[in-house]
């Protein structure tokens, strides 16, 4: 199993090494023959600005489009779940977007990096016990479409979305690469081997 992880900016590391814990091959993601022979695709969190100014200078673009309706798995982390949106309620002017999920977000929903926490919240399919997020500098999902599952919100909240699913993709406003609990890799590892074996 092979998942490559963007390395552009912010926490690919932490990615990379909780994939390679699991068992599977990480592979940094900064050009696109890196792309070669990934079996699915993480984004992490980071600036999402910056981050999309240099997936247009490393002519990322198109190549993660391309991944991405193929059908193989690909989850965005608080930045990268941005990147993955079809519409932000605050974008930076210029921002890049893949646009490649039925879901809208709102940028620092939380505020600051001062204000970032961590919650113990439930996640349906990672099973009964609680799941401690950690939000940093976090958004949210404001609007969802259609064809969008909710795996989760924040403390039972309506309009809190933190956690979604739309078929292939996966996305998260929390970082679960900067905590010990391995739950949501396993998951997103499982999508990936159902894809391969297909």
């Amino acid at each position: 199993m092979k998942v490559g992880v963007l390395a552009l900016q912010g926490d690919f590391r932490e990615h990379c090494a909780m994939i390679t814990h699991l068992g599977a091959e990480a592979v940094e993601v900064r050009l696109p023959k890196h792309l070669d022979g990934v079996d699915a695709l993480i984004l992490p969190g980071g600036e999402s600005t910056t981050i999309g100014k240099l997936m247009v200078e490393y002519q990322l673009v198109e190549p993660l489009r391309a991944l991405i309706a193929s059908g193989s798995p690909v989850w965005g982390t608080c930045a990268g779940l941005i990147l993955l949106s079809q519409r932000t309620d605050n974008a930076m002017a210029g921002q890049p977007l893949l646009a490649t999920m039925d879901i809208t977000t709102l940028r620092n929903a939380f505020g600051s990096q001062r204000e970032s926490f961590g919650a113990d919240i439930t996640i349906p399919i990672l099973g009964e016990e609680a799941y401690h997020a950690v939000f940093i500098r976090a958004p949210l999902v404001s609007q969802v479409g259609p064809n969008v599952t909710v795996l989760a919100r924040l403390n039972g909240s309506e309009s809190e979305i933190i956690a979604v699913q739309e078929n292939n993709i996966i996305g998260t406003v929390f970082h679960p690469e900067v905590t010990y609990d391995t739950r949501f890799h396993r998951y997103f590892l499982q999508m990936a081997e159902k894809r391969v074996n297909i």
